[in-house]
Parts: C-alpha cells; sequence; structure tokens
C-alpha cells in the first residue's frame, strides 16, 4: 500500500471497522466483569492473575501463528516500558478507581482516552488534528459529560470518593494513552505486534506481582468459579483478542481515531447493564448517548490526514 492510500485509511474501511466494533463491544463486556472482580480479593492481584494468563495465551497464539519469540535489546526495553504503562499502571489504576467510583463512572471517564491520545500523537508523532475529529471530539464530549453526571447522581459514593476515583481512573488513561501512542510509533511498527504483546504482558504480570506482594502480601484468591471464570475472560477474550486488533488500528489509523472505541464501550456497557442488570435509562442517560455516537459517527468519517512531507 503506498503513502498516499494509507493515509485514505479511516474507521469506516471495513478492515478497520470490524475490528472496531469487537474491540468495543468486547470492552463493554469487561466493565461488568470486574466489577465482580472488586471483593476481598486486592485488586493488584487481580490484575496479575489477569495479565499472567493473557501472556500466556499470547505466547501461544504466537507459537500458533508461527511467528518468531525473540525481540533484539531494543524491542524487549520497548516491550518492558509498553508493558509498565498499559498492563501494569493502566489497570492497577482502573481496578482501585472502582473501589471508590462505579464501573459506570470509570467506563465513562475513560471515554476520554480519545483526547490525550489526539494530544500526544500531534506533539509526538506529528499527526494532524482534522475539522470533522474536532467536531465530533466535541458533540461526543458534550454526551459524555452527560453520561457522567447522570452516573455521578446515581451513584451512592460522596463527592471525596468521587473525585479520588476520578484521579485514578486519569492516571489510568494517561498510562494507556502513552502505550497507545508508543504503538504508533515508526520504531514498534517493525515488531511482530503478537511478539511484542505477549512480552508486553509477561512483563507487566511480572511487575503486578512484585508489587503486589509489596504492598498488600503474599497471593490472594477466590475460590469462586465465578471469579476465575471472570479472570479467564478478561485474560484471554478482554486481553489476547482485543489488544492486537486494537494496537493495529492504532498502526493504521492513528492513535486518536483509534480511542473513538474507549466513546462506545461505555454506552455499549450501559446496554448490557440493562440486560443484566436491571439498568434504567433517564433522559440525561439517553442524551448523552445519543450524543456520544453522533459524535462518534462525524469522527468516524474522519480520514488519517496526510503528514507533512519531509524533504530530502
Amino acid at each position: 500500500m503506498s503513502a498516499d492510500e494509507s493515509a485514505e485509511v479511516s474507521l469506516l474501511t471495513p478492515r478497520i471497522l470490524i475490528p472496531f466494533l469487537l474491540v468495543s463491544l468486547i470492552w463493554g463486556s469487561t466493565w461488568l466483569v470486574i466489577k465482580d472482580q472488586i471483593s476481598e480479593v486486592p485488586p493488584s492481584w487481580s490484575v496479575s492473575y489477569r495479565f499472567l494468563i493473557a501472556a500466556a495465551a499470547m505466547f501461544g497464539l504466537a507459537a500458533f501463528k508461527r511467528l518468531p519469540f525473540r525481540l533484539d535489546r531494543t524491542g524487549y526495553i520497548f516491550a518492558l516500558i509498553l508493558g509498565l504503562f498499559q498492563f501494569s499502571f493502566n489497570f492497577n489504576f482502573v481496578y482501585n478507581a472502582e473501589l471508590f467510583i462505579t464501573s459506570g463512572l470509570v467506563a465513562v471517564l475513560f471515554a476520554l482516552l480519545m483526547v490525550p491520545n489526539a494530544l500526544l500523537g500531534r506533539i509526538f508523532l506529528g499527526h494532524r488534528i482534522s475539522a470533522p475529529f474536532l467536531g465530533g471530539s466535541a458533540i461526543a464530549a458534550v454526551g459524555i459529560a452527560l453520561l457522567f453526571w447522570h452516573e455521578y447522581r446515581a451513584s451512592p459514593a460522596s463527592l471525596e470518593q468521587v473525585l479520588l476515583g476520578a484521579m485514578l481512573a486519569f492516571g489510568g488513561i494517561m498510562s494507556a494513552s502513552i502505550a497507545n501512542v508508543m504503538q504508533a510509533g515508526e520504531r514498534l511498527k517493525s515488531y511482530p505486534i503478537i511478539t511484542l504483546l505477549a512480552w508486553a504482558m509477561f512483563f507487566g504480570a511480572l511487575i503486578n506481582v512484585a508489587v503486589s506482594w509489596g504492598t498488600v502480601g503474599p497471593p490472594a484468591y477466590e475460590l469462586r468459579t465465578a471469579y476465575w471464570a471472570g479472570i479467564v475472560y478478561l485474560g484471554v477474550i478482554g486481553s489476547v483478542v482485543t489488544f492486537p486488533l486494537y494496537f493495529s488500528m492504532i498502526r493504521e489509523v492513528g492513535p486518536g481515531r483509534a480511542a473513538y472505541s474507549s466513546v462506545l464501550v461505555p454506552v455499549v456497557a450501559m446496554i448490557l447493564s440493562t440486560i443484566f442488570e436491571g439498568y434504567v435509562w433517564t433522559w440525561l442517560s439517553a442524551g448523552g448517548a445519543v450524543l456520544a455516537m453522533t459524535g462518534l459517527l462525524v469522527a468516524l468519517r474522519a480520514r488519517k490526514p496526510k503528514l507533512p512531507r519531509i524533504p530530502a
């Protein structure tokens, strides 16, 4: 594919749109599962188990596809940094945020991931921000604000808990954004994405185990079947299936546009909550969902802008 053709790729391109929708649907479902993980087991240990399973499954996928297991020295360093920000900091912030605020609030806050992704992509990668993307983002932001206000009003948490939970969620957003923008860099594109992710998940799991043991003590776990079924679902479906698809989208359309899945995720989560938990919609939540989806549709039409030509 030529540079001009790749510059014309948008989220509506079938090979991008189908993974985009699949990732959004799966990650929309993971919030219900994560909610069940917040119990007597410290969040850091649940995150550790998730990515130990995910790393093993990702290496298995690499073996199945006959991809190389080894990276060069720079690749291992990139995998370590990616594991630290994406699979350790990010998820520990998210799980701990849900100790103070509802999963719905955290999911809605994560819809803002498109903002730091677009800004960091502009600063470090030179990705231009198009007018349709800005317009769609503005519309979606209003929808996200309505969803957040609805979730806040329905939440039993105090203002102090909401603020603390929001700070933790923003820590997760920034950690994820750093990892997202890294994936769009030309140097990382030279590595097989599955091999890179396998090592990143492995390093992230090791970091999580070390942090867990140092902060909350030896491994803690539940014997409930639902708990371990949730761990496996989050590790395999919520991580091994989704992250290669998501990071492939980042490499093709940029971190800002790929992060629009985070706008769709809370809407999916609320629909699933309606089906399985009896979630009751109000004019705030319905209006917010409509605006978020409208903004998403506007931004979906934005094509990846051409990068400025660098004279030889």
